[in-house]
Protein backbone atom coordinates (compact mmCIF):
# COMPACT_ATOMS: atom_id res chain seq x y z
CA UNK A 1 0.00 0.00 0.00
CA UNK A 2 1.46 3.36 -0.96
CA UNK A 3 1.85 6.16 1.57
CA UNK A 4 -0.61 8.31 -0.35
CA UNK A 5 -3.28 5.60 -0.36
CA UNK A 6 -2.66 4.93 3.34
CA UNK A 7 -3.05 8.62 4.18
CA UNK A 8 -6.28 8.89 2.17
CA UNK A 9 -7.78 5.79 3.78
CA UNK A 10 -6.70 6.96 7.23
CA UNK A 11 -8.42 10.33 6.66
CA UNK A 12 -11.57 8.54 5.51
CA UNK A 13 -11.52 6.21 8.53
CA UNK A 14 -10.76 8.89 11.12
CA UNK A 15 -12.73 11.85 9.78
CA UNK A 16 -15.11 11.21 6.89
CA UNK A 17 -16.93 8.05 7.97
CA UNK A 18 -17.51 9.00 11.63
CA UNK A 19 -18.66 12.49 10.60
CA UNK A 20 -20.98 11.05 7.95
CA UNK A 21 -22.53 8.58 10.39
CA UNK A 22 -23.01 11.28 13.01
CA UNK A 23 -24.54 13.69 10.52
CA UNK A 24 -26.96 11.11 9.13
CA UNK A 25 -27.96 10.02 12.62
CA UNK A 26 -28.59 13.58 13.80
CA UNK A 27 -30.37 14.81 10.68
CA UNK A 28 -32.30 11.60 10.29
CA UNK A 29 -34.06 12.26 13.56
CA UNK A 30 -35.07 15.79 12.55
CA UNK A 31 -35.94 15.14 8.92
CA UNK A 32 -37.37 11.65 9.36
CA UNK A 33 -34.81 10.10 7.01
CA UNK A 34 -35.23 6.39 6.25
CA UNK A 35 -33.26 3.49 7.71
CA UNK A 36 -31.27 5.50 10.23
CA UNK A 37 -30.00 2.57 12.29
CA UNK A 38 -29.10 0.29 9.36
CA UNK A 39 -27.28 3.08 7.51
CA UNK A 40 -25.37 4.32 10.55
CA UNK A 41 -24.61 0.73 11.53
CA UNK A 42 -23.27 0.01 8.05
CA UNK A 43 -21.08 3.11 8.02
CA UNK A 44 -19.62 2.36 11.44
CA UNK A 45 -19.03 -1.30 10.51
CA UNK A 46 -17.14 -0.27 7.37
CA UNK A 47 -15.20 2.23 9.47
CA UNK A 48 -14.25 -0.42 12.05
CA UNK A 49 -13.13 -2.78 9.26
CA UNK A 50 -11.07 -0.07 7.60
CA UNK A 51 -9.49 0.91 10.91
CA UNK A 52 -8.54 -2.71 11.57
CA UNK A 53 -6.99 -3.14 8.11
CA UNK A 54 -5.04 0.11 8.51
CA UNK A 55 -3.88 -0.96 11.97
CA UNK A 56 -2.62 -4.27 10.62
CA UNK A 57 -0.88 -2.45 7.78
CA UNK A 58 0.82 -0.12 10.26
CA UNK A 59 2.06 -3.00 12.41
CA UNK A 60 3.49 -4.79 9.37
CA UNK A 61 5.14 -1.60 8.14
CA UNK A 62 6.71 -0.91 11.55
CA UNK A 63 8.05 -4.49 11.74
CA UNK A 64 9.59 -4.05 8.26
CA UNK A 65 11.23 -0.77 9.28
CA UNK A 66 12.66 -2.33 12.46
CA UNK A 67 14.04 -5.25 10.42
CA UNK A 68 15.65 -2.88 7.93
CA UNK A 69 17.13 -0.79 10.75
CA UNK A 70 18.79 -3.90 12.22
CA UNK A 71 20.64 -4.59 8.96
Amino acid sequence: MSNKLYDILKFIAQIVLPATATLYFALGQYWDLPYIEPIVGTITSVDAFLGTILGISTVKYNKTIKTIDKL
